[in-house]
């Protein structure tokens, strides 16, 4: 499931999408435009700050501005940045593999072949999809 943070990062970040470029917003705005907890969303885009998605600007005017094109922003990185790991296990995981410590043989595992397939069904829909994509809606 979809955690909270990662949901209400994506619309953040649509609506930043959605402002004129390089304009700053603030965090304020975006709370209440998205119904978004104040609090909760610093920490959000503290997060997406830190990671090189988002720009900030202080004071008066102040707030918050996408670094990136909206076209060049996957969700791959996004959902990386927010949620973590894309894969739900970690034996199908490409960047964060460990070997599963109940599991024998992964070429036998139905579980692992299993996630094999829902990794790489759900990494080709975030690498399609740019947060301009989302911004159209």
């Amino acid at each position: 499931m979809l955690s909270k943070k990662t949901k209400y990062g994506i619309k953040a970040l649509t609506y930043l999408a959605r402002q004129e470029q390089n304009v700053p917003v603030s965090i304020a705005t975006i709370s209440e435009m998205e119904n978004i907890s104040l609090k909760f969303l610093e920490s959000i885009l503290l997060t997406l700050r830190k990671s090189g998605l988002l720009g900030s600007k202080k004071g008066k005017g102040g707030g918050y501005y996408l670094l990136k094109d909206p076209n060049d922003i996957k969700m791959t990185t996004v959902m990386r940045v927010l949620e973590g790991p894309i894969a739900m296990v970690p034996c199908v995981s490409l960047n964060y593999y460990e070997k599963c410590e109940d599991c024998p043989n992964e070429a036998e595992c139905a579980v692992h072949l299993l996630m094999i397939r829902v990794r790489d069904s759900n990494l080709k829909i975030y690498r399609e999809t740019s947060l301009a994509d989302l911004a159209k809606y």
